[in-house]
């Protein structure tokens, strides 16, 4: 595992006026247009780490004649870090690249396969991981050598010109200058960095013996939870990183320790992890993480690479490794396009969706290991395999891969009989008891009349119950004709529509036995009176519009329909509207009803603070803003069978300033539950238009997770799960109890059925209708070769 801990920087002014004195360039100057070669003659690289060193050898190998300067502010053995990891996807690039730098690697590596994760005093060991490190000193001496040995100048214990002057003065400069760039600062108004500082305190150490594996240990203290990562770099030296939450770091008193206190406090307290030995530091401090983004990574001549484009946590071990890919993206692109600056397009285009999915599984770990004590209390096992899933790169059918015998382990203490994916294990909720743990999401598909059900939603919600989920969602149906999204939206506020909604309901019963179907109930509150989404998303109506109600008078966007605030009266005559639907869809043979409180929807607009703006008893605190919401609740609570369940549709995050938090919605969940909802199906957005969503694999699992284990309830999760890997990854590591999805149910009806016949289960949880059995085996698929190395030069 790569840290990005560096060496602290001088302010950015004083290092200008340094540099303007010794005459060059203000800040000002802009960056070169790229020369119209894609072979830069004369190039300077900002910064002595593995991603510009590697960069300099590997231009120079290209083409010897190139002059290329070094510039490193350290001495030639300053380092501000142990170990470093790389993966054997990196290895293989540079072995390609370069042969001499790879023999030169392989002479120092250790290699393990061990993960061991210690959970109050128990250890488990899953195995199969191969991990390779060696030291940072190292690394560098390599790369040192090797560029020394090829030409490249090296200008150590020297502070870089100003790019500025180095854009004028050579044909390519990059910017390799770590985390705290000065690079980039200058030119922030180009790449528009951002930078966020999470949330926990860590201290880079080592230890004079090498762990036998990977090690990651809790330590659960007075102060709070504090944690280990350890992993050997050499025969004799392992990194320690101690992390641990800002506020337990503060009550530790850590904020106050030096640094030889800190480094005993932490050998002390992680005594039984290294066997009472002492550990070092090198100029180690307590540090947070933060994450770098640019919006742009090249401006003329001037490119940035590794840490000063982009950062990722630690604990998925990618600093070193992006750096060194970085790297070798740059010298092919510059050998490939035609002249520099399509060349520097391409690096960018090539390298930012890359980077992009191993930050956003960064994230997921730097998150996971935030929230650790949200999961400290999981059985000892399952804790282990939550922890090595928890970026969603390493998954269910992954670990089965590297290590069966542990896989194996956890589905047994969970429950999963020989031979069943936790996909397919049952879960009660109240009076019903679903075969397994996949839902079709509600879906709107705007193809009612006069919010009938036809023979469209008869075949839509019918093909996806034969398709074997355990739970099949009509639509968000609507409670009064003012409260459809659309034209097209389907109701439950006449018998008509409720005889319509019995036809579909008797046809999964009869058609698809073992298969539920669950009705969702809501009205569009400012969101309503819109045209189908494919004809424009939440685009007003051209004609024909109705009168919009919400908790406040706020226009959805620019251009939306103005709704009025509601009043008292108002307010009930809607709970009674959601009252009479329950009432219909008991009739019509619902197994489960949802209330949906989500999405910014009418119930939704009362739970945000930026759509709701009341100042009477509905508006204002937490608490007042759950008032409307938790009375249609009761209400329909009261109507609804007692044997059903009823779960809850919540945003959990508006992913806008202001709105609602991760802690809002644990009070909001809290609250439901504790009138008496049976889970919490648990969404994110669409409350505001200009939100800013963080888009990714099971992006919204965290927000169940956090609910599921701080509320102590059941949550079905959704968005972006789209494959039973992570279906089964995320119900055994405890994540949620339920996985809704929609758009894979859109690509694919038999999803389910799919999914039970790649994985070879043919027991209770999925049945194929008897026309269908004839297609129950995966049919055979061509090969594919894998890619060729992306670099390739001769020895």
């Amino acid at each position: 595992m790569e840290g990005t801990v560096t060496a602290p920087t001088q302010g950015a002014r004083g290092r200008v006026d340094m540099r303007l004195r010794r005459g060059a360039r203000p800040a000002t100057t802009n960056p070169q247009p790229p020369k119209q070669t894609s072979r830069p003659h004369r190039t300077a690289v900002i910064g002595g780490g593995p991603g510009g060193l590697y960069a300099a050898a590997l231009l120079k190998r290209l083409d010897p004649t190139r002059e290329i300067t070094v510039w490193e502010r350290n001495a030639p053995d300053d380092t501000f870090g142990f170990g470093v990891v790389l993966s054997d996807e990196t290895l293989g690039g540079i072995e390609h690249a370069d042969p001499l730098v790879y023999e030169s690697l392989q002479q120092h590596f250790i290699r393990w396969d061990d993960i061991d994760i210690v959970h109050r005093n128990t250890r488990h060991t899953a195995g199969g991981h191969g991990f390779a490190a060696l030291g940072r000193r190292h690394l560098l001496q390599i790369l040192h050598d090797r560029c020394r040995a090829l030409g490249v100048e090296l200008r150590f214990g020297t502070e870089a010109p100003y790019p500025a002057w180095l854009c004028e003065t050579y044909d390519l400069v990059i910017a390799a200058d770590g985390v705290h760039s000065a690079t980039r600062e200058a030119y922030a108004e180009v790449f528009r960095p951002t930078i966020e500082t999470h949330r926990c305190r860590y201290i880079w150490l080592a230890a004079d013996f090498a762990f036998e594996s990977f090690r990651f240990e809790t330590a659960e203290t007075e102060h709070g939870v504090m944690q280990l990562h350890g992993y050997p770099y050499a025969p004799d030296a392992s990194t320690v990183i101690v992390e641990m939450r800002e506020e337990v770091w503060r009550a530790a008193g850590l904020d106050r320790a030096d640094e030889r206190e800190s480094v005993e406090r932490c050998a002390k307290l992680f005594a039984d992890a290294l066997g009472g030995r002492p550990l070092r530091s090198n100029n180690s401090t307590w540090t947070t993480f933060r994450t770098v983004v640019n919006e742009r990574w090249s401006h003329g001549n001037l490119v940035l690479l590794g840490d000063a484009a982009h950062t990722a946590h630690f604990s998925i071990g990618s600093g070193t490794k992006l750096a060194v890919e970085d790297a070798l993206a740059l010298a092919a692109c510059l050998e490939e396009q035609p002249d520099q600056a399509r060349a520097l397009r391409a690096y960018e285009e090539e390298r930012r969706p890359v980077v992009a999915s191993t930050q956003r599984a960064a994230r997921a770990s730097l998150e996971w290991f935030e929230n650790i004590g949200l999961h400290l209390a999981q059985p000892s096992r399952q804790f282990a395999f939550n922890l090595l899933t928890r970026s969603r790169r390493v998954t269910h059918d992954n670990l089965r891969l590297r290590d069966a015998h542990f896989t194996e382990a956890v589905e047994r203490e969970f429950g999963c009989p020989p031979g069943t994916p936790p996909m397919f294990t049952p879960f009660r909720l109240r009076g019903l008891t679903l075969r397994n743990r996949v839902v079709v999401s509600p879906m709107d598909m705007y193809s009612a009349t006069d919010g009938v059900p036809g023979d469209f939603h008869l075949v839509h919600l019918g093909a996806r119950a034969l398709g074997g989920a355990g739970l099949v969602m009509t639509e968000m149906v609507c409670v009064s004709p003012e409260g459809r999204i659309t034209p097209g939206c389907a109701g439950l506020w006449n018998s008509r529509q409720s005889d319509a909604w019995r036809r579909t309901v008797t046809f999964v019963h009869e058609q698809a036995p073992g298969t539920a179907i669950g009705v969702q109930l809501g009205h569009s509150g400012r969101k309503g009176s819109t045209k189908p989404m494919w004809e424009g998303v939440d685009a007003p109506l051209d004609a024909g519009n109705w009168p919009l109600t919400a908790a406040s008078p706020i226009p959805y966007k620019p251009g939306s329909q103005t709704p009025r605030e509601l009043s008292r009266a108002q307010l009930t005559d809607i709970r009674e509207q959601f009252t009479a639907a329950a009432c219909r869809a008991a009739r019509s043979g619902f197994d489960l009803l949802e209330l949906h409180c989500a999405h910014g929807y009418l119930l939704s607009g009362f739970l945000s603070p930026l759509t709701n703006l009341r100042t009477d008893k509905y508006g204002g605190s937490l608490d007042h803003r759950l008032r409307f919401p938790l009375e249609v609740f009761d209400a329909v609570r009261s109507v609804w069978p007692e044997e059903r369940p009823m779960t809850v549709r919540i945003s959990a995050t508006d992913w806008a300033d202001g709105g609602t938090t991760a802690e809002d919605a644990v009070g909001i969940a809290r609250a439901f539950a504790a009138h008496g909802a049976d889970a919490i199906d648990v969404s994110t957005g669409q409350v505001v238009a200009d939100e800013h969503p963080e888009y990714g694999r099971s992006y919204q699992t965290p927000y169940a997770d956090r609910i599921r284990h701080e509320v102590g309830m059941p949550v079905i999760a959704v968005g972006a799960i789209s494959s039973w890997d992570d279906v089964n990854s995320l119900i055994l590591a405890g994540r949620t109890d339920l996985c809704a999805l929609g758009r894979p149910h859109l690509y694919d009806p038999h999803w389910t059925l799919h999914a039970a016949a790649e994985q070879g289960y043919t027991g209770p949880a999925v049945t194929w209708p008897a026309p269908y059995r004839a297609g129950n085996r995966r049919p055979n698929t061509g090969r594919t070769d894998a890619p060729k190395p992306r670099l390739a030069l001769g020895s």
